[in-house]
């Protein structure tokens, strides 16, 4: 049994996107795990930063906003939606996101997630990152809709890569970041195009992925060992 939080944006309920969504969660709670959804558009989720989401401000005069997070989180002072949506991740071990591709990148909904919910103390800061970060020992799953060809991204393709490139905002920096083992993301090509037929093959598939996520390949991620010369601070000054 795992505790699984899934977290979905696409502004279409009926949307092959929001099947996907649906299908994780109807997977993973067959298996016998605690889950927990967000849809963030059914939520009205706020994706935007505002001084004003903080009522008990560290410096009134200026905001840093990460350290305002912080003092929020100390002080049991974070807006609701945020409370709630820090809870489902500290208590789940696995984080499948569901969304559709826009610009090579995530909806402003996720992204506004991640700049508001992935808390400082919580989830990273100083040398608490990759391997040392707090969800380190959790997994992270990503499954995104695009209407693009497969044939169209990769080291030959128009595109170029998709994954270890464009998303490497997300996958790397965002996740991996924050200690998540990320497994390889499962793209839903030329959804809005192709027929009933492939986009139930492609829907079965991501079903299995979902399923054995424990048996999937994921991606290799920086470790803090290696770069510990680096990060010390110097002992002593620089020689002139």
């Amino acid at each position: 049994m795992a505790n699984v939080h899934i977290v979905h944006a696409h502004p279409e309920s009926r949307s092959f996107c929001a099947a996907m969504a649906r299908e994780a969660t109807r997977v993973r709670t067959l298996r016998g795990d605690d889950v927990s959804f967000s849809d963030h558009y059914a939520l009205d989720f706020d994706p935007v930063v505002r001084a004003s989401e903080f009522v008990d401000r560290s410096d009134n005069d200026y905001l840093v906003y990460p350290l305002e997070q912080r003092h929020a989180r100390e002080h049991h002072a974070l807006a609701p939606d945020v409370q709630r949506e820090l809870d489902a991740l500290l208590i789940s071990d696995t984080l499948i996101l569901v969304f559709p591709l826009y610009w090579f990148s995530v909806p402003a909904l996720i992204k506004g997630w991640f700049d508001r919910c992935f808390m400082p103390g919580a989830l990273y800061g100083g040398k608490r990152l990759y391997d040392r970060g707090g969800m380190t020992g959790k997994r992270a799953a990503v499954g995104i809709t695009l209407g693009g060809r497969e044939h169209m991204f990769g080291p030959q393709g128009i595109h170029g890569d998709l994954a270890g490139g464009m998303l490497r905002h997300l996958l790397q920096g965002t996740l991996g970041y924050v200690g998540y083992q990320v497994i390889e993301p499962f793209f839903a090509w030329h959804v809005p195009y192709c027929s009933d037929a492939e986009r139930a093959r492609m829907l079965a598939q991501w079903c299995v992925l979902v399923e054995t996520l424990n048996e999937q390949p994921h991606i290799p991620m920086p470790r803090l060992g290696d770069y510990d010369e680096v990060l010390r601070p110097l002992s002593r000054p620089l020689m002139p």
